[in-house]
């Protein structure tokens, strides 16, 4: 059934019908719609619906007769979803004429803050904004204030995405489904020193520095599926010996698959002692192309380590520094199970497409 009711406002005459659907859809949208002036706009023409004058529709919503006036025209014109429209002003920059010269400047040379930004996009368009203007501007373009990273200068990127397509993720899928064990290897090699990170304090914080050199050396073999780990310490040195030693822990794992260790070309680990243990124990040694740190997944295993148990802490001797090491390697499969998980995924940055500074 539709009920139509003739409004006046201003003077004029409108009427305004409302049918059962649209008095439900009404009272469903006044209180469930995500934007207040849109729940408003519904109120209004419900409390309409309802057979209530203006004037306490006014009182009740907060609107004038004008604004009264513009909802009902709104309903007659596109009913209901027409309320749901929000034609807020929206001032343009003068900036956005430029946009694609900026973009293309800023691709080539992204500034370091918005002060920098600001003198160029004055040197390049002859418009001076504010800081704060600028950086509004920046963020519609896209751009973030992104934290800058390295590549080896010597690496390869062809070389590295071939190694990644034809060696890395075959045997990953191997691995994946249970034909295959798949272990990264590397060394680390913690120093008893001070690892500065960042604290949110009131005044700036300070540790003490441990006197001395005394470090932690860890050879350590990551599972890729299981995030299992396989470790060699000493507080000498990663040697020739070590490797060894950990592939002798590898093959007492008595796995019944196939196993491939993908590692670096240190010297230690491509000797002939090595190789001949290794064919012996039927492990696979699978090296990476020079300067590939970013396709050994457990060197995100290290970074993860500093910033657990080593960045803005204190250890007054080594015995404490080696203990908190020791303590989180330990814990890869129970306390850090979860946020390594999400680390340690198997996704290899290579920089074949990647965007360089220039110099």
């Amino acid at each position: 059934m539709n009920v139509a009711w003739a409004s006046s406002c201003g003077g004029e005459m409108i009427k305004v019908e409302f049918s059962e659907e649209a008095k439900a859809e009404l009272a469903y949208q006044r209180y469930n719609h995500p934007h207040p002036f849109v729940q408003r706009k519904m109120e209004a023409l419900w409390l309409k619906s309802q057979e209530l004058s203006h004037r306490d529709i006014c009182r009740i919503t907060g609107v004038c007769y004008t604004t009264l006036e513009t909802y009902f025209k709104e309903y007659n014109e596109g009913g209901v979803e027409a309320l749901k429209s929000l034609p807020f002003y929206r001032p343009r920059s003068d900036l956005d004429e430029h946009a694609a010269t900026l973009e293309a400047y800023f691709r080539e040379h992204p500034p370091a803050n918005a002060t920098q930004a600001m003198d160029a996009i004055e040197r390049l368009t002859g418009l001076k904004r504010s800081p704060q203007r600028v950086r509004q501007f920046m963020k519609r373009m896209g751009m973030k204030c992104r934290k800058v990273g390295t590549v080896p200068s010597k690496g390869d990127p062809e070389k590295q995405d071939e190694f990644k397509v034809k060696e890395i993720e075959p045997r990953l899928e191997a691995a994946k489904a249970a034909k295959r064990a798949v272990f990264f290897v590397d060394a680390a090699h913690f120093v008893l020193m001070p690892y500065l990170g960042m604290v949110w304090c009131f005044v700036r914080q300070f540790i003490r520095g441990p006197s001395g050199r005394q470090r932690l050396n860890v050879l350590g073999a990551l599972n890729a599926i299981t995030h299992e780990l396989v470790m060699v310490t000493n507080d000498a040195y990663i040697n020739a010996e070590s490797v060894c030693e950990l592939l002798r822990k590898i093959a007492a794992l008595g796995l019944e698959i196939p196993v491939t260790l993908i590692l670096d070309n240190a010297r230690y680990q491509k000797c002939c002692i090595v190789a001949e243990l290794a064919a012996s124990l039927d492990i696979e040694m699978l090296y990476l192309p020079a300067y590939s740190p970013n396709l050994n997944l457990i060197e995100r295993l290290w970074k993860f380590v500093k910033k657990q148990c080593l960045y803005s802490v204190y250890y007054k001797d080594f015995t404490d520094f080696k203990a908190a090491i020791l303590a989180c390697l330990c814990q890869t499969q129970t306390t850090h199970k979860i946020a390594l998980n999400s680390l340690l995924s198997l996704r290899f940055q290579t920089f074949k497409n990647s965007q360089f500074m220039r110099g």
